[in-house]
């Protein structure tokens, strides 16, 4: 299988000069803005997605090992997963998807224990036998749940300890909240932990084993193809392009600023963190005022609060066990999981490597999360040998840390009052996030929901417009036509 970074093939060459508003400008090429641009290339609104890494993906993005390539970030799909995998037979890759049985379990005290199935949870010995069952049969009744309305105005601690007792809260529930979402612990609300549990409740076999899927040669398969479909629908990437500003007028959006050149534009979809998005409206340099409604926007769009990840991936010459998801629930160990993804994907894919995953959820100024690479490998290797005692160094043939610091908003009690519109108050201006897909969690199925729906708002918006003339985000319209930049600023 190729190496090549998925994308760069489509990078543009040097930008032309044009109109705002015949072009709409997608920031962000993972998941959801590709999406966004496939739904407006269909409509027939040109476009064009500005990625500030050398790949597309976003987090599905990959990196090589042994001439195969692999997320940065761990990757399955669940049986509810649609989105995606109708996405997958649009672009001829169905015959890639293929499904496994996982093994679960859990870390406690110094133990590995299987959560696979219902009888698993009755051997957990950690809990009592009357609290085994408790934690059993509350996942039994989230499933019951119809609403997740029924349940916004509650924490996920207040929840969680009235389907299944304190006990089992303090030993399985609160640990795995602490270790994910750290000093949001106490506020993180029940819609999001009851998303966990329906999600996964519903991905299990008849036996009560979960099923999970994932597409063989990864996310970059998958991306492959969506490039080459995206370049026959005329939508242009251009990858290396970070956007350091959207510019605004009395009018709404006119443009972006990159590293290289401005680009204006009268409408503009953010595919970034709601937080990164207001950092990019913040007035910069000489130019037209901003818009009146600029500040408030941006308040807005500053109040979810988000976690970093940190991964670190290990190639090791054999697998450390037969779990593929553990769950971490020892606050000394920096990690919540251990992911073990050729107890999914098998190691032959990988010429015999058995692939790991350590992911952290943590602030970005954490002390692991600012650690040069080595000291991050350095610093984990005490840990593992404690979960693993036959584990030893020289396993690890090589190893990577990937970093994102906008990887986990943060859900709260009432967050349906709080989540960012689509269509923002800038007019021009829209956003989709993993921070909307609310109540569902982030994840590549809900990227390609949120990236469609907001092109074909977007298009919709457009055809509107041009039926109601004169509109004021349609070039023409008897004001001036923005920013402009002279070929000496075009792209290479």
């Amino acid at each position: 299988m190729s190496g090549r970074t998925p994308g760069t093939a489509l990078l543009d060459g040097r930008l032309s000069a044009q109109e705002p508003g015949d072009e709409v400008l997608v920031i962000g090429g993972g998941f959801t803005g590709l999406a966004a641009a496939h739904e407006l290339a269909l409509a027939g609104v040109a476009c064009r997605v500005l990625e500030s890494e050398p790949y597309v993906g976003g987090l599905a993005g990959s990196f090589e090992v042994e001439g195969t390539r692999l997320e940065r970030f761990y990757h399955h799909w669940f049986s509810s997963d649609l989105e995606v995998r109708r996405l997958c037979a649009e672009l001829g890759c169905s015959h890639l998807l293929q499904e496994h049985r996982t093994q679960t379990g859990v870390y406690y005290a110094n133990s590995v224990y299987r959560l696979s199935s219902p009888w698993d949870v009755l051997r957990f010995a950690p809990l009592p036998l009357p609290d085994r069952v408790r934690l059993g049969w509350s996942a039994v009744r989230a499933r019951q749940v119809k609403h997740w309305r029924d349940l916004e105005e509650l924490t996920a601690r207040e929840w969680l300890l009235a389907l299944s007792g304190p006990q089992v809260y303090d030993r399985v529930w609160r640990p795995l909240l602490e270790a994910k979402f750290g000093q949001y612990a106490s506020e993180v609300g029940a819609t999001w932990m009851w998303t966990k549990l329906h999600l996964r409740g519903g991905s299990r076999s008849h036996s009560g084993h979960e099923v999970l899927y994932y597409l063989h040669g990864g996310s970059a398969a998958l991306l492959d193809a969506w490039v080459s479909r995206l370049s026959e629908l005329g939508v242009r990437i251009c990858t290396n392009t970070p956007v350091r500003q959207v510019l605004t007028d009395g009018h709404g959006v006119c443009g972006v600023r990159s590293d290289r050149a401005v680009l204006p534009a009268r409408r503009v979809l953010a595919t970034t963190a709601p937080g990164l998005l207001a950092g990019l409206l913040a007035p910069a340099g000489a130019g037209p005022p901003p818009h009146p409604d600029m500040p408030a926007v941006r308040r807005r769009l500053s109040a979810v609060p988000y976690l970093a990840n940190l991964c670190l991936v290990l190639e090791n010459d054999r697998p450390l066990s037969d779990t593929y998801w553990l769950n971490v629930t020892d606050p000394s160990f920096p990690y919540v999981g251990v992911i073990e993804h050729t107890n999914l994907e098998a190691s032959d894919a990988y010429a015999g490597r058995h692939l790991v995953y350590l992911s952290a959820y943590l602030p970005t100024s954490a002390e692991l999360y600012r650690m040069d690479d080595d000291a991050v490998f350095h610093a984990s290797l005490p840990h593992l040998s404690r979960m693993f005692p036959q584990f030893r160094r020289d396993w690890v043939r090589r190893y990577h840390v990937w970093r994102a610091d906008h990887a986990q908003p943060v859900i709260t009690p009432h967050y349906s009052d709080r989540i960012p519109a689509m269509e923002t108050d800038l007019p021009g201006l829209y956003l989709a996030s993993m921070a909307q897909v609310y109540p569902q969690d982030r994840g590549t199925n809900y990227a390609v929901r949120q990236g469609r729906h907001a092109g074909r708002l977007i298009a919709d918006r457009m055809r509107t417009a041009r039926r109601t003339a004169p509109d004021p985000l349609l070039p023409g319209a008897g004001y001036g036509t923005g920013p402009q930049f002279g070929p000496e600023e075009g792209m290479a």
